[in-house]
């Protein structure tokens, strides 16, 4: 991807401050320090800009992606990330039509050869049950994890939309582990499309996982609510076009996606 950083931020910039910046990161570009690509913070330093990654989002996934151009604005956002206290919300397109209307993920991960994510349990060890409501929970008993360190990680999502074989989902990851999503979804049997790790198709341009909405407090602002929203491109729909944007319109309100918690 041939960019610089005027451009990135000329066409991407979703909000900024004298303290953050806000993109609508495309697919195919890094935040930072992937296998030596060229990344968003490499590119901003050529210009003689320093960004501090507040987190990170996957080169594969679009959307919103927020950087720090100041020290302690970045500290007080980090520490929110580490706390488990943004709010956050990611669309995506997955295989298989048959989920229910809200779910959580509370399946623990951990790293497998060749720094690969998994679920610390054996595929067949996992778990599901309706509650009252018909919300389903995805889980492993203690007894069933590996010996391996595994991390507690846990995915809520709400189903936006459902065809034939495919669905969109919005989901909050509560815990924020690398590839998450990802390695949740495919472990209950519903890949992200596109997804290198897991589908294995090569149908798809792009991996249909996007980083749609962000809820910190940023003190220097007034008032401190900082809450940002990048909606997908045109792209995101096309294994979906019967969905279309409008899906979006009924959980607009930033707090209450579904209420899924």
């Amino acid at each position: 991807m041939d960019l610089t950083w005027a451009r990135l931020r000329e066409r991407y910039l979703v909000a900024g401050d004298d303290a953050i910046v806000a993109l609508n990161k495309p697919v195919g570009i890094s935040v930072t320090g992937e296998r030596h690509d060229t990344d968003i913070v490499e590119l901003a330093a050529a210009d003689g800009v320093t960004l501090y990654p507040v987190h990170r989002i996957d080169k594969v996934t679009s959307g919103l992606v927020l950087l720090a151009t100041d020290l302690t604005a970045h500290g007080e956002l980090t520490r929110q990330f580490n706390k488990q206290t943004a709010d956050k919300r990611y669309l995506a397109v997955v295989s298989g039509a048959d989920l229910p209307d809200r779910g959580t993920i509370d399946l623990p991960l951990s790293v497998g050869r060749k720094n690969r994510v998994r679920i610390a349990a054996p595929r067949e060890a996992i778990r599901s049950a309706d509650d009252e409501s018909g919300a389903r929970r995805w889980y492993v008993e203690d007894g069933d994890l590996l010996a391996a360190k595994h991390y507690p990680s846990l995915t809520e999502f709400a189903t936006l939309f459902r065809d034939a074989d495919r669905a969109v989902l919005a989901l909050r990851p509560v815990t924020g582990r690398r590839h998450q999503i990802r390695v949740h979804l495919a472990w209950i049997g519903h890949e992200i499309l596109g997804d290198p790790l897991f589908d294995r198709s090569d149908t798809f341009e792009r991996t249909y996982l996007h980083s749609w909405r962000l809820g910190l407090t940023a003190s220097w602002r007034k008032p401190p609510a900082l809450d940002v929203d990048a909606p997908p491109g045109a792209d995101f729909w096309h294994p979906v076009p019967a969905a279309g944007t409008d899906i979006l319109d009924g959980v607009s309100d930033f707090i209450e996606v579904n209420q899924i918690t």
